[in-house]
């Protein structure tokens, strides 16, 4: 399809954008390099992992907008020819929109009054045209005459998006070359001689395509400028949940979410893949209302970009598909096992990857720069997809004889499962992807959406390897405890709760240390939780519980001062929202509070607890009557906090035994709250104060006063 338009309106107009368009477009970051200098350098087209790995050097990457791309370069030439560069999903067609709807509006490019714009990868032309035939024929409400149009080339711009999809052969005689935009040619011959300005010479071009497509059309350019999309910076992540979501509550607990998710916010570089979580996310949310209930996983978010990648693609010939994936995988695995993300034309073509119907989608190229001997050289869009494709190489299904022909690596999932425990700690997320895809919801959809089987046989593997690792923890007459957090992520992530209850079920105790726990950490944790009937006691020492950014955090706990203006202090939505977020230790109390829980002991020591957990603690006494013990050193802890508490012992249900909170910051105020209880509950047998040097000698005072109720259990007192 080609579009035409002109900004005084006589020719009609570009169809207008849907307002999503311009309230989701979110400003990208890009690369940008004369043709000269294209490929010379290890941070060339096709070898990043995103902006994510790019320099901070000022020629590297920078956030723009679509007004850099004809910009003059450091030359101060304003380049005529533009190649916008980047793998399927970073968002080419989408500048190219933002290009044509700019252009419309006469906010920006306004040096040119035509603007065609060819969709490369859906267009119908004729076999033979001229320059003008393709204007006049391909839009056909002109009112003008295109010979008219194309007099004043200077202020014409041509856009060819997708232009590796013409399929086009680029080596054409020089001698055939047109220098008529009316000279009747070969389609070929015609856009060839657009490409080597010997028609049109001062017309100005924008072609978008993909890395692995840059070999032949570099050496049809001359003096052009080659423009790399590198994706989403950290800001702009931010920005386009922001702006994707149109409730802010719903934006702030999307992006919170992916955000302590280390594996999904890495991968939110890829514009499309940020456009898949969310996508998702917004599917949770309008099912659930947050996303407390949330059960979707990284390997499903994963595995729904792929879904997309591929729609519609080798359907009536998955066997094709099949082996393809079968090599992309096993170079994958090979890969992570060397510490390899770049890989040699050489083992592509060995492979037979070098299938441009498929291989653009996973693998951008490189090309090499003038003087340099080696040929090209490939990169997975991001690592964390090299590390997905290396864990299905493990459970992807094939006839045998793909492996043994290829002599390479064996897929022994224990072999990978022992070298990640001993020291391949590097082999996390591999591990994390291993679970997710040998869930029965992963062989499921995979089958279904892309024709892939996988095979059921690892999750017996991953069962025993679990079972047995934490058995090895634990001491000798000791109760048998899961105390690695990388557990709770490979149990989300299968995502099956007989799964997890197997996995868990000869295990009594949680114990983990000084662990940040992320909103993502804290849905893994309570999702294991409420599938662990034999949990009888949880600690968890030094541990800190976050529900945003720690970045927001620390706006939020900023002074206020300065409020000026209707809006008030820029802080103050930070605020609002964390005062609307629950206590950080709700998702934890709610998991304890399931119908079969086993829990009798809790400690939760040096957490900086709020008051509003003290709070969620009181209501989990109040409905857990099977809680005996709770430990609560932590020197956050004051008055208000210990009232709380003493709202929940006061319960009939609460059957508390033990009661230790030392450290504290309590004071004489509140032990007549804790007399009361002393004279009320049948069952508190211990008390704890230890070092809590406010209480003084009132404080003393008002506690005997509770001891000498005749109905006090009270044996110990501290």
């Amino acid at each position: 399809m080609v579009r035409e338009s002109q900004q005084d309106g006589e020719l009609g107009t570009w169809p207008r954008e849907s307002p999503s368009f311009h309230s989701r477009f979110t400003t990208l970051t890009i690369s940008r390099e004369p043709g000269s200098k294209h490929g010379a350098k290890d941070g060339a087209v096709g070898t990043g992992q995103g902006c994510g790995s790019t320099s901070s050097g000022a020629a590297a990457a920078a956030a723009s907008t679509t007004s850099a791309l004809f910009e003059p370069g450091r030359d101060g030439q304003t380049p005529q020819v533009v190649v916008l560069v980047g793998a399927p999903g970073m968002g080419k067609t989408t500048m190219v929109r933002k290009v044509m709807v700019e252009w419309r509006e006469g906010t920006l490019h306004a040096q040119f009054d035509f603007v065609f714009c060819v969709d490369c990868k859906a267009i119908v032309l004729p076999m033979e045209a001229s320059v003008a035939d393709l204007v006049s024929q391909c839009c056909p409400g002109l009112r003008v005459p295109a010979g008219k149009i194309l007099d004043d080339q200077k202020r014409i711009l041509f856009i060819f998006d997708g232009f590796e999809a013409l399929g086009f052969s680029l080596v054409q005689p020089e001698a055939e070359l047109s220098s008529d935009p009316r000279e009747v040619k070969p389609l070929e011959l015609t856009l060839m001689s657009l490409l080597r300005k010997t028609v049109l010479p001062k017309a100005s071009l924008l072609i978008t395509m993909r890395p692995t497509a840059l070999g032949s059309l570099r050496r049809c350019l001359k003096g052009e400028y080659y423009v790399e999309i590198l994706g989403f910076s950290a800001a702009r992540r931010e920005e386009y949940f922001r702006r994707y979501f149109e409730n802010p509550k719903r934006a702030d607990m999307a992006f919170r979410f992916a955000r302590g998710n280390e594996i999904l916010y890495s991968l939110c570089v890829i514009p499309v893949m940020s456009w898949t979580i969310c996508t998702v996310l917004e599917q949770e949310l309008c099912g659930k209302k947050n996303l407390l209930e949330y059960s979707k996983t990284t390997t499903g978010m994963v595995m729904f970009y792929l879904s997309q990648l591929l729609k519609h693609r080798y359907r009536d010939n998955p066997q094709v598909l099949q082996q393809f994936l079968l090599q992309l995988c096993s170079l994958a695995a090979e890969g992570i096992w060397k510490h390899k993300v770049l890989f040699e034309e050489k083992e592509i073509k060995d492979r037979g990857l070098d299938q441009p119907g498929l291989l653009p989608f996973f693998l951008n190229e490189r090309i090499p720069g003038e003087g340099e001997d080696h040929g090209s050289v490939y990169a997975f869009t991001h690592l964390h997809l090299q590390e997905f494709f290396a864990a299905m190489f493990y459970v992807l299904e094939d006839d045998g004889e793909m492996v043994n022909s290829l002599g390479r690596l064996e897929k022994d999932v224990n072999k990978l499962l022992e070298s990640y425990n001993k020291s391949r700690k590097d082999l996390n997320v591999t591990v994390r992807f291993l679970f997710g895809l040998a869930s029965q919801k992963s062989i499921e959809y995979m089958d279904k959406t892309i024709g892939c089987r996988i095979s059921p046989r690892a999750r017996e593997e991953l069962l025993e390897w679990l079972q047995g690792r934490h058995r090895s923890l634990s001491l000798p007459g000791q109760a048998l405890k899961v105390s690695e957090m990388d557990t709770f992520h490979f149990l989300f992530e299968m995502n099956d709760k007989s799964f997890a209850q197997s996995a868990l079920g000869h295990f009594t105790d949680l114990d983990l240390q000084d662990t940040k726990l992320t909103l993502y950490d804290q849905v893994a944790l309570s999702f294991c939780i409420q599938h662990w009937a034999g949990l009888g006691c949880v600690s968890l020492r030094g541990c800190s519980f976050h529900w945003q950014d720690p970045e927001a955090e620390r706006d939020a706990s900023a002074p206020c001062s300065g409020v000026s203006g209707a809006g008030g202090h820029p802080n103050a939505l930070v605020v609002r929202q964390r005062e609307e977020l629950p206590c950080p230790i709700h998702l934890l109390c709610r998991a304890l509070r399931h119908r079969d829980s086993a829990l009798q002991v809790l400690r939760l020591q040096w957490c900086r607890l709020s008051e509003g957990c003290c709070a969620e603690l009181a209501a989990l006494l109040a409905e857990h009557p099977g809680l005996a013990h709770l430990e609560l050193g932590d020197s956050s802890l004051g008055d208000g906090s210990v009232r709380l508490l003493c709202e929940g012992l006061r319960t009939p249900g609460c059957r508390l035994r033990i009661l230790r909170l030392r450290y504290s910051r309590i004071t004489s105020a509140c032990c007549e709250d804790l007399a009361a209880v002393l004279s009320t509950n049948t069952y508190l047998e211990e008390l704890d104060l230890s070092f809590s040097e406010g209480l003084r000698d009132a404080g003393v005072e008002l506690l005997c006063e509770g001891l000498q109720h005749c109905a006090c259990p009270l044996q110990t007192l501290r």
